[in-house]
């Protein structure tokens, strides 16, 4: 299956068990979070060492609750730390990967 063109068709695949082998590691940590498998979608993440990689840790440690660990990371991504919802960064992500 190749990349979804929308998040509509992402969200399509969230019936599947796994994502789809042929995917960029940042769109399958994405996938595994979206279905709520936080454990996956991070070891995916740390796994990631480039700014990408970065941004999703970040993103997983802020849904966690842990602030200042999310911190470190969105400053390794280059990004500030977000003023928006974690859901709605969420989508941010996704949408980001798909492009």
């Amino acid at each position: 299956m190749s990349i979804p063109k929308s998040y509509k068709e992402f969200e399509e695949t969230l019936l599947q068990q796994l994502p789809p082998p042929p995917w960029p590691g940042a769109l399958k940590a994405m996938w595994f979070d979206v279905k709520g498998d936080w454990e996956s979608s991070h070891n995916i993440a740390q796994d990631m060492h480039n700014n990408n990689g970065s941004w999703i840790h970040a993103y997983l440690h802020r849904k966690e609750g842990d602030k200042f660990n999310a911190g470190y990371w969105y400053r390794m991504a280059g990004k500030k730390f977000p003023d928006i919802s974690v859901e709605d960064e969420q989508r941010q992500l996704v949408e980001y990967f798909l492009e």
